[in-house]
C-alpha cells in the first residue's frame, strides 16, 4: 500500500510525527508540572515520576486525571511570579528619576494646567527636602 499511494504515506508518516511530538509536549509539561507543585512531598514526586518513567501512558493519563484540574493554577502561579520578578528588575534598572527630573515633569504638568501652583510648590518642597 505503501507504495501505491505515496502522498497518502507521506501525510501519514506527518500524523505519525506530530502525534509523537504532541507526546513528548504532553510528557515534559507533566513532568515539570510534578516538580512545580508544592503541595506534593518529595515521596510524592517521586512515585508520580516512577509511574511516568516506568509506565508512560498510564502515568501520564493517571497524573492528568488526578491531578490535572490544577495543573492551570500552579502554571498561572509561576508566570505571576515571573512577571513580578520581570517588573522588579526593570524598576531597579530604571532607578530612581533625579530631582531636576521630577521638577521637569512637575512644571510641565503645571505649564499644561494638569495642576496648580500651590500643588507645584507643595510637591517641589517634598522633592527637594
Amino acid at each position: 500500500m505503501d507504495s501505491d499511494y505515496p502522498l497518502l504515506s507521506v501525510f501519514l508518516y506527518m500524523l505519525w510525527f506530530f502525534c509523537f511530538v504532541l507526546w513528548l509536549f504532553l510528557l515534559f509539561t507533566v513532568v515539570a508540572d510534578v516538580f512545580r507543585s508544592h503541595d506534593l512531598s518529595g515521596w510524592g514526586k517521586a512515585g508520580w515520576t516512577a509511574l511516568i518513567v516506568i509506565l508512560p501512558l498510564v502515568g501520564v493519563l493517571a497524573y492528568l486525571i488526578i491531578r490535572g484540574s490544577s495543573m492551570h493554577e500552579r502554571q498561572a502561579h509561576q508566570a505571576a511570579a515571573a512577571a513580578d520578578l520581570w517588573r522588579a528588575q526593570v524598576r531597579q534598572a530604571a532607578g530612581r528619576p533625579s530631582p531636576a527630573d521630577e521638577l521637569a515633569r512637575l512644571a510641565d504638568l503645571r505649564d499644561h494646567g494638569v495642576i496648580s501652583a500651590n500643588e507645584f510648590e507643595r510637591e517641589k518642597t517634598k522633592i527637594l527636602a
